[in-house]
């Protein structure tokens, strides 16, 4: 795996890449692209952060795993290529953003429009093999996508985080609460969702009204 992130994360980024758990990290994810279908594609591994600048993060959301079903992952946590059915923690967002903000329910379930206003959609794992999943979990993307958090809220100021469900929470445990904004809570899947852990967190709102007190154009959500 030759690691092609962008620019202005390869600062910051550069002695983990060079950490001997992630040389092995990318030994086993060339090995699995080139034995099995593997998502997203390998040139999409890292979209997360080519479409988010470091100096342009405002926002971050934690999710755990690509999406495995075919064609569906695009490196960007929730979000699906155009013309992909959405899946159903995806629609369950959606359905917040429009009952939160009044926004329609948009056609496409790619979120790389969030990307490029600086929203970062990090999955704890980066790869996933193909109808498995967690397939690629406990081989050092954990350890990776820590220390980018990690990065995160040390160098820089009035991130908002969003944490939904008990992994993103566990995830961001470490994230210093004094200059950076944590939203908790339930998973938008349908399991926590329609058992009222999801709807009517009005984390998009809180998220906007956060940048503006601070300064910081809000996102078109």
């Amino acid at each position: 795996m030759n690691v092609k992130i962008a620019e202005s994360w390869k600062k910051p980024l550069t002695t983990e890449f060079k950490k001997p758990y992630f040389k092995e990290l990318a030994k086993f994810v060339k090995e699995e692209y080139s034995k099995n279908t593997c998502y997203p594609k390998g040139s999409q591994i890292f979209s997360a952060f080519d479409y988010c600048a470091f100096d342009d993060l405002k926002v971050v959301i934690i999710g755990q795993d690509p999406y495995h079903g075919v064609n569906q992952a695009n490196g960007l946590c929730f979000s699906v290529n155009d013309g992909i059915s959405h899946p159903p923690s995806l629609i369950n967002i959606f359905k917040e953003i429009e009952a939160d903000l009044g926004i329609p329910y948009p056609n496409s379930g790619n979120l790389e429009r969030w990307a490029k206003q600086g929203v970062l959609l990090l999955n704890a794992t980066l790869t996933v093999r193909a109808h498995q999943a967690a397939s690629h979990q406990n081989k050092g993307w954990e350890q990776f996508t820590d220390e980018v958090i990690s990065l995160i809220s040390k160098h820089k100021s009035h991130v908002v985080f969003l944490l939904w469900g008990g992994y993103a929470k566990k995830k961001g445990a470490k994230i210093d609460r004094s200059k950076h904004l944590v939203l908790t809570s339930g998973h938008p899947s349908p399991l926590s969702a329609n058992r009222g852990y999801w709807f009517g967190n009005k984390h998009f709102s809180k998220t906007n009204n956060y940048l503006k007190l601070n300064g910081l154009t809000e996102i078109d959500w």
